[in-house]
Order: structure tokens, then sequence, then C-alpha cells
């Protein structure tokens, strides 16, 4: 587990995509911030939902996963450690601690920015505890992401197919069925949980008419993908040969 850490924390992969979610997650709260008028019932949701480290905790976790496999160093990675199930394990926790990490920061850097350009134009601002209990739920799912991350990362070995078959079930596939069958895409891990999870409204999440989970289900459902998903690519590890 510390080994994991250390290598993602030292990498600059993961400092490059840290830096980016900041970036995004600020640009796109400064644009909302100075060109809307958010009412004080939206301006929670409007304003101060734009923390985007999830996604790039889920693209960091299936590049750190499918990475062992195109740096060839997965073989010294379970010499130094036997057992594939502990291996596995350390990277999900890993990333999810990442997650974890990473997203409070990002939100709180949204919320500064965000009271101080609403404050300025004399608009409303969220009450304090609300807002600290959205960012508790942001950082949740951010771990979850990360963690999710890692196990479909462990479902294939080539990291390019990985990430962007990752990239096309989030932004294309599953947002298709939501659209085409709400009641069948309102399960869907890469958008429509991790939305529920948040307790984000489906029309703030610009997700039509689809009748999103409770937060609580929604979670349990997400940790369900994950056990999944983290099945099924370590039974793969363990019949492949790293040699």
């Amino acid at each position: 587990m510390h080994a994991e850490l250390l290598k993602l924390s030292t990498t600059r992969t993961f400092a490059a995509l840290a830096g980016t979610a900041v970036a995004i997650s600020l640009l796109i709260t400064i644009l909302v911030a100075l060109l809307t008028e958010p009412t004080e019932k939206s301006v929670l949701s409007d304003v101060f939902t734009n923390d985007v480290s999830g996604v790039f905790i889920l693209v960091l976790a299936v590049v750190g996963i499918t990475g062992e496999w195109r740096h060839r160093t997965i073989t010294s990675s379970l010499l130094a450690a036997p057992d594939r199930l502990r291996f596995l394990a350390a990277k999900t926790i890993a990333f999810a601690a990442a997650g974890l990490a990473l997203s409070p920061l990002v939100s709180l850097a949204i919320a500064v920015v965000g009271f101080a350009i609403l404050s300025a134009r004399d608009l409303p601002t969220p009450e304090i505890g609300a807002l600290a209990g959205q960012i508790a739920r942001i950082a949740l799912v951010s771990a979850l992401l990360g963690g999710f991350g890692v196990a479909v990362g462990g479902l294939v070995r080539n990291q390019v197919v990985a990430v962007v078959g990752m990239l096309l079930l989030s932004f294309v596939v599953e947002p298709a069925v939501i659209g085409l069958v709400p009641e069948v895409g309102r399960y869907g891990p890469f958008v429509a949980l991790p939305t529920a999870a948040v307790g984000m409204p489906e029309g703030d999440a610009g997700l039509g008419n689809v009748d999103l989970l409770p937060a609580g289900l929604a979670v349990a459902l997400m940790l369900a993908w994950i056990g999944a998903a983290f099945g099924g690519g370590l039974a793969l590890l363990r019949r492949r040969d790293v040699g």
C-alpha cells in the first residue's frame, strides 16, 4: 500500500492530471459565476459542483494499472508482492485515496473563487453547511471512481484500449443509454450513479427525465460495480503470465 501511494504521488502523470483537473474546474466555475445569475436555490449546484477531479482520477487509475503491463513493471511489482489479490487491492485503495485527497482540494479552490465572484456581483451564495456536505459527497464519489478505474483497468491489459474504451463508455455509450432507455441508464457507473451519489438533480446534470436513484443506494451500487470489476480483474490477473 505504501509503495503504491509513493509511486502514485511521485509520477509526473499524477501531477499533470491533478493540475489539469484544478485548471478546468476553476475555469468552468469562473465562467458560470461570471456569465450566469444563479438563484439562492440553484447556486450550489450551478456554481459549486464543477469539480471534475473524479473524471481525471478515473483516467489516472486506468492508466496506473494498465501502465504496469505497458512498461513491463508488473513482473517486478509481483515479485515484490507475489499475492496478486493484495497487489490489486493495494492499487485500488491507493487510487481511491488519491481521489479522496484531490477532490476536496479542488472543491475548496472552487469554493474560494465562487464565493469571491458571487459576492462581488452581489449574488446569492450557499450556506457553509450545505457546501461542506456537497464537498464530502463529491470526494466520496471521486474515491469510488478511483477504485472503479483500477478495477476496470484490471480487465484490459492494453492501455490505449482501456482508456479510450472507458472514455467512450463515459461520454458516449452511457449517456446514449440514459437518453434512450433511462430506466436502464440510471444504473450506469460512469454518469448516472456518480451524479445520484453527489445528490445533484438530474435536470441540473443535463440528464433529461431520468429518475436518478437515492444517494445511498447509488453509492451501494457503485461499490457493487467496483466489486464485480475487481473480481473479474483479479481472476484474469491470476491466469495471466506476467513473466
